[in-house]
Formats: structure tokens, C-alpha cells, sequence
């Protein structure tokens, strides 16, 4: 999907889907956006005859935003505002919110208002065909449009997950969320998670627009290296997690093999030649005892992930 459309004319919604979800507002230190976004919320809600509800999730905000936010809330009644004690990222506000919530469908809302409320139905319109995620594609231009279309570039390549931007506003069945676990940081590669258990996955134009107020949550240089350091973990989940014998197995072996091919060197180089070099025993011993100890790790590694399976499986469907 390509079409950017923002004009406030009424999108047609199934019934079905017109109050079965929760709209997800992560919020630290918002408090000069609060006033509009809750007005622009409440005029879209009442536009397209949306009847779910609003979580906003203050995260451990120190400027007031969570007072702000009910006292300009007043008396709607679809909004209602959960506290972190502290700053947990946004990550654990939307785990906050799916438990808070029975709604069927999350929609993750920035609380900056760099997307238009009026994007929230036309989310909805697209979870209604039969999707169950679609995310948001930013159209325009952002302060980390270089580094975020690095990242996306390489999820893309390295995960195939068949959308080109990961981190944007989406919407999803609540479901999906409860069924993955989440670590701090990890909402970047919920979409990527959801994608490697068969959850389908669309995406659709949403036109970006500067922050009104306040500065970004989301910057600095050690997100960026916390953020590839992430990928790496998330590689190494979704690759080996699964059959770490694989890994360690295919490395073990390789190594035994090399200690077997060099002493074999050792030994014609000897017999032949006279020659005889102690590091090169040195290193037949290491290779091999390494091998061997990497392999074992792998066998065990392989033990622990048929239980790690067997719990979830557990969890999923209950005993029997």
C-alpha cells in the first residue's frame, strides 16, 4: 500500500473491529503534547465512531504528564492512564498495556504526534482484512532517517520479514504479544519475532510530521550500538536457539577434525622428515579438547531447548 491519504473523512470499519481494540500511548516527559494529542484523539474517535479504548502508558514521566493527561481527559471515558514508577522503556509499556487490556487489537501510538491520530483507523481498516500486523511506512523526513533505514535494511535482509520499516506505529492482535517474550528494548523486533511464528505481516504509507514539542526519547549513540548488539541476539535466537547443535556441533566437529589433520601433519613430519615441534602437539591437544567440549556444550544446549520448547508448548495449549 502507497497511498498517503490524512483528510478527516470517515473510514469504513467493520462493526466487528470498531470497539475491540486499545490504542497503546508509550509517554515519558510528554506533557506539552498531552493537551493535543488527547483532543486530536478524542475528534478521530468521534469521527469514525470508534469505540475502544486509550491506555496511555506514563513511564515514569517527571513533568506531570499522567495528571495532565486525565485532567484533559476529563469525562471521556475511553482513555485511561497507567504509571510506571520509573522509566522502563517502551518495550514494557506495551507489555504494560496488552495486560491492562482484553481488547483484541493493540495499536501503538507515539505520544510525539509525529503521525496524525486519523492514521489509528486506517490501521484498523487493514487489520479487519484478515492481517495480523500491519506497520506503519514513514513517509518524510526524520532526524535518524540514515541510521533507522541502516537497521531496517539490514532486519530486512537478515530476518525476511516482508516490511521495510520496523519501528514505526503498528497495529496488531493483542494475542501476538502475549505468545512472544519481549526483553527490554527488543518492541524493534516484535514485528520480526511475530514473523518467524507465521503471524502474516503487512505495512502502509503513514505520513511523518516534525515533533510539535519536547525533545526525542529515542537518540544518542548508544542506542545505536545497543540496537546492533540486539540484532546480533535476535539472529542468534531465531538461527540456533532452536538447534544450537548446529552451531555448536558444526564448530565442535570442525575443530576435531582440524586437531586430526594436524596431527596427521605432526606425525608425517616426524616420521618422514625428523622434525618434531611441541607447539604443534600443543595445538592438536587444544583443538581437540576444545572440539570435544564445544560439542558436549552443543548436546547439552540441544537438551535444554527440547524443554525450553516442551514449557512453551505448555504455556500455549495447557497440560495435554
Amino acid at each position: 500500500m502507497s497511498d498517503v491519504s490524512l483528510a478527516p473523512q470517515r473510514i469504513e470499519i467493520p462493526d466487528s473491529h470498531r470497539g475491540d481494540f486499545a490504542v497503546v500511548v508509550p509517554a515519558f516527559n510528554e506533557a506539552p503534547v498531552i493537551p493535543d494529542l488527547i483532543r486530536e484523539l478524542r475528534e478521530t474517535f468521534r469521527r469514525h465512531g470508534l469505540e475502544g479504548e486509550v491506555i496511555l502508558v506514563d513511564d515514569g514521566s517527571s513533568d506531570g504528564t499522567a495528571e495532565l493527561a486525565r485532567k484533559e481527559a476529563g469525562d471521556w471515558p475511553a482513555l485511561r492512564v497507567v504509571q510506571h514508577p520509573r522509566n522502563f522503556g517502551k518495550t514494557e509499556a506495551m507489555l504494560t498495556a496488552a495486560r491492562a487490556t482484553d481488547r483484541s487489537v493493540l495499536v501503538v501510538f507515539d505520544a510525539d504526534l509525529q503521525h496524525s491520530t486519523e492514521e489509528i483507523p486506517r490501521l484498523l481498516s487493514v487489520i479487519a482484512q484478515g492481517w495480523d500486523i500491519v506497520c506503519g511506512r514513514k513517509i518524510g523526513a526524520y532526524d535518524k532517517q540514515v541510521v533507522s533505514s541502516i537497521y531496517n535494511r539490514l532486519s530486512h535482509r537478515i530476518f525476511q520479514v516482508p516490511v521495510s520499516d520496523l519501528n514505526s506505529i503498528k497495529a496488531f492482535r493483542t494475542e501476538i504479544l502475549r505468545g512472544i517474550h519481549l526483553r527490554h528494548d527488543w518492541h524493534r523486533f516484535f514485528v520480526v519475532l511475530a514473523h518467524s511464528r507465521g503471524y502474516s505481516v503487512t505495512e502502509m504509507d503513514v505520513a511523518l510530521f516534525p515533533r510539535r514539542a519536547g525533545v526525542s526519547k529515542y537518540s544518542g549513540g548508544w542506542r545505536v550500538v545497543g540496537g546492533l548488539v540486539d540484532l546480533i541476539s535476535v539472529w542468534f535466537l531465531l538461527i540456533f536457539s532452536r538447534k544450537p547443535l548446529l552451531l555448536f556441533g558444526t564448530l565442535g566437529l570442525a575443530m576435531i577434525v582440524l586437531g586430526f589433520v594436524v596431527g596427521l601433519v605432526a606425525i608425517y613430519l616426524r616420521v618422514f622428515y625428523q622434525l618434531g615441534f611441541r607447539p604443534l602437539l600443543t595445538l592438536v591437544a587444544l583443538l581437540e579438547i576444545v572440539g570435544f567440549t564445544v560439542f558436549g556444550f552443543g548436546l547439552l544446549a540441544e537438551m535444554v531447548a527440547l524443554v525450553r520448547e516442551e514449557v512453551e508448548e505448555f504455556r500455549r495449549h495447557g497440560p495435554g
